[in-house]
């Protein structure tokens, strides 16, 4: 089942705990604090490749999970690392978050890392200082990021094969590649976009022979959206009209206003047409639609009769040349994509204290908020260091500014606590 937009829900492995512990050893009485540091939560990355060409394997599963981070131990030793996990996508495909575009993988084995995973909390080890020489408490894992994206494919097609059901899309497509789509003479034969590689002389590319277009498809009639997505890839358009049709410019015309409606740059791409099914029209009235087309259009046309190849050659010829026109102009940039650790930021240290009532102070910062996760702040020396943190970081200040006194409860990143002032 071929599957073009999926949301998925993932979230990255939580951050191993630091570890309490105190050097032990025979004739050794006060071995100092040893506690190792947890390991790292392991993150989510998504990748794309070549092997793929659906989103289905993501359907019916609620959520991907990457491996936690191991807790550190005693002897400095630190856990293990959570493993990371990948999860494959189809190239081509657009990963939304929130609505907003954060990752288009256009080339095989392009990665993004889509959710990080938590740091691993420090030992004991590490707080040792001249007034706190054996500290009984360690940092938690941070947890790992989740979020909700929305992933979306836009098959990756040099050539898009475009026309109104029927008119030999499938038939074309199987002739000039090794693809081999449904072909049978009703409508909507072609019920998911197929990609076919040709290869022509010492070039090649990609045809991708789509869902048939109707009136109102831009609207999402018959299969209008599944198809007109896909569309804004191609750099070129093969527009198939049916030589057996008695209204062939009005079929055109039809195919170039849902074009427009749906996206006005669709519109102005390059475009071959062509006049299809020549094997079973009499050859006469053919070069007269021929002409007929070229006049009102200005554009040339090409008659083929796929079965027998009849035109094809020629067909292939032309494209090739229209190709590499347009191969400069068709080059896809990666977006900047910033990646975000409040303890590597160079203003993670900023915050804000909101006075909610006279005994309640919220205060939020990016790196106030990852410490307190990471406090246990029910242990009284864990709570100690992060009133010392308030202080170095201005937050006892700017609490006085907004009159809280000593003994108000003050709230960060969901943890409520009473500020020593």
């Amino acid at each position: 089942m071929f599957l073009d937009e999926v949301e998925i829900s993932i979230r990255a492995g939580k951050g191993g705990a630091g570890s309490v512990s105190f050097h032990r050893e025979k004739y050794v009485t006060k071995g100092g604090p040893d506690g190792g540091h947890g390991g790292h939560g392991g993150n989510v990355l998504i990748r794309a490749t070549a092997n793929r060409n659906t989103l289905h394997h993501f359907k019916g599963v609620k959520l991907f999970t990457a491996e936690n981070g191991e807790g550190g131990a005693g002897q400095l030793r630190a856990g293990k690392g959570g493993a990371d996990l990948t999860l494959e996508v189809p190239v081509g495909t657009l990963v939304l978050d929130n609505g907003k575009l954060v990752a288009d993988l256009v080339s095989d084995g392009q990665t993004f890392l889509a959710a990080h995973g938590g740091l691993g909390g420090k030992g004991n080890s590490n707080f040792t200082s001249s007034t706190r020489q054996l500290p009984r408490f360690a940092e938690l894992g941070e947890p790992g990021e989740e979020k909700r994206l929305k992933l979306e494919l836009k098959l990756l097609a040099d050539i898009g094969i475009i026309g109104l059901p029927s008119v030999g899309k499938s038939t074309l497509i199987s002739v000039i590649s090794k693809a081999r789509p449904k072909i049978a003479a009703y409508h909507f034969t072609t019920l998911q976009p197929n990609l076919g590689v040709v290869e022509h002389f010492d070039e090649n590319f990609v045809v991708s022979d789509m869902p048939g277009l109707i009136r109102g498809a831009s609207r999402g009639k018959g299969l209008g959206h599944q198809f007109l997505r896909h569309a804004e890839r191609v750099r070129l358009f093969w527009h198939l009209l049916d030589g057996t049709s008695p209204t062939p410019l009005t079929d055109y015309k039809t195919i170039r206003e849902e074009l427009r409606k749906f996206n006005p740059e669709l519109a102005e791409k390059p475009e071959i047409l062509i006049v299809s099914k020549a094997d079973i029209c009499e050859n006469n009235a053919l070069q007269k639609l021929k002409t007929k087309i070229e006049k009102k259009t200005g554009k040339p046309v090409f008659i083929i009769a796929a079965p027998t190849h009849r035109g094809t050659k020629e067909l292939l010829d032309l494209t090739t040349q229209e190709l590499q026109k347009t191969k400069s102009e068709t080059k896809v940039a990666d977006p900047e994509i910033p990646t975000f650790r409040p303890h590597l930021e160079a203003k993670s240290k900023s915050f804000s204290v909101t006075k909610k009532n006279k005994r309640l102070f919220l205060v939020e910062g990016p790196r106030l908020n990852q410490i307190v996760v990471m406090s246990d702040v029910a242990n009284p020396e864990a709570l100690a260091r992060v009133q010392d943190v308030l202080s170095k970081f201005g937050v006892n200040r700017e609490l006085v500014r907004a009159g809280a006194e000593a003994g108000v409860t003050i709230e960060i990143a969901g943890k409520r606590f009473e500020w020593w002032g």
